[in-house]
């Protein structure tokens, strides 16, 4: 089932049992996979635009909870991260920082990195290796990490 189909059949559940917060977040994400849709004139968008959308959302929503976290406004942070965690069930599950850190060992080997100087190198080959499977945030800092100790 498309992530398309999915997300309609959640949005008509959540009308049915009233649920107001969830159901706001189920549009927000119908309405960028929509308008994403429409951009290039087709119809369907590719499993890689979906998800590069749900993490878009994602993003979005905890970076506002921690701006009003930090402006005191926890009703308003409170709602942004509720709607992050409806997101966050539709996106696949993220790799931990243990898990990263193997497959990282793997990368500097196979690229034969050195040093901190080839971290465009490892990151280029872990990205791609990684895409979708863990945030590039903490990618970054576990090559730096064991770029660091060569």
């Amino acid at each position: 089932m498309s992530l398309t189909n999915q997300i309609n059949q959640d949005i008509k559940a959540a009308m049915l049992a009233k649920e107001k917060g969830k159901l706001e977040a189920l549009r927000a994400i119908k309405a960028a996979l929509l308008l994403e849709a429409t951009k290039e004139g087709g119809g369907d968008i590719t499993e890689d635009a979906e998800l590069s959308i749900l993490k878009k959302l994602y993003k979005q929503r905890r970076d506002a909870a921690a701006i009003y976290v930090e402006q005191n406004r926890e009703d308003l942070a409170e709602t942004e991260n509720f709607q992050a965690d409806v997101i966050e069930k539709y996106l696949p599950e993220q790799m931990s920082e243990e898990a990263i850190a193997e497959v990282m060992q793997g990368v500097i080997a196979k690229v034969g990195a050195t040093g901190p100087s080839d971290m465009g190198k490892v990151m280029g080959a872990a990205m791609g290796q990684l895409k979708g499977k863990a945030d590039g945030g903490l990618i970054s800092k576990v090559v730096k990490e064991k770029l660091a100790s060569l």
